[in-house]
């Protein structure tokens, strides 16, 4: 079984979901359980912050890494051609990422309570994204706010011209860096909103 490989089948697929669900329960019972009382406060303000960098981490990564670096640019066009296709970062590329640059940083720069919420705040972040980004592409539902999810992201895979619409759970940052485009775009894509 190729570990590195980006299409999976039904069951690595839902076992990549249920990863990041166990790692996030595991590492918040953990912190529950075991961290410091004293440090409760502190401990809930570093998964917030985690949780609240996310979209930026997602943003980061979308618009500077999976559309400008190889070979993740290749990896991410193989998921604009075919958008059903089960397509996804191999879990432990996206799980040695998250230790490595986030976990490991802040346990240099803080200790093990600290680097633990940063990371549960991350990761529940990752698994957002991933979530919503899986319902946008197979998930046939009238939720007002997963359609214009559905909308944005349709946006980004069909404006091959104009890219933008990198944002997945929040449209913030591409209102603020500009990578909003023409609301001809939206007009086009508001005619059918289940494009995949």
């Amino acid at each position: 079984m190729d570990i590195f490989k980006l299409e999976h089948s039904k069951t690595a697929y839902r076992a990549d979901l249920a990863l990041y669900c166990i790692m996030v329960l595991a590492l918040a019972a953990f912190l529950v359980m075991y961290g410091p009382h004293e440090q409760r406060a502190d401990i809930a303000s570093f998964v917030l912050a985690g949780l609240v960098s996310w979209p930026a981490i997602e943003y980061t990564l979308h618009r500077f890494v999976l559309h400008g670096v190889q070979p993740f640019r290749r990896w991410h066009e193989e998921h604009h051609r075919r958008p059903k296709a089960l397509i996804f970062t191999p879990t432990i590329l996206s799980a040695s990422l998250i230790a490595v640059l986030v976990f490991l940083p802040a346990l240099l720069a803080a200790d093990l309570w600290r680097a633990c919420a940063l990371s549960l705040g991350v990761l529940t972040g990752y698994l957002a994204y991933t979530i919503t980004h899986h319902a946008v592409h197979h998930w046939h539902v009238d939720n007002a706010w997963l359609k214009r999810r559905k909308r944005w992201h349709a946006l980004h895979h069909h404006r091959i011209d104009q890219p933008g619409y990198y944002g997945m759970t929040s449209t913030f940052l591409d209102q603020l860096f500009g990578s909003v485009r023409r609301a001809d775009a939206l007009q086009a894509v508001d005619k059918d909103h289940d494009v995949y």
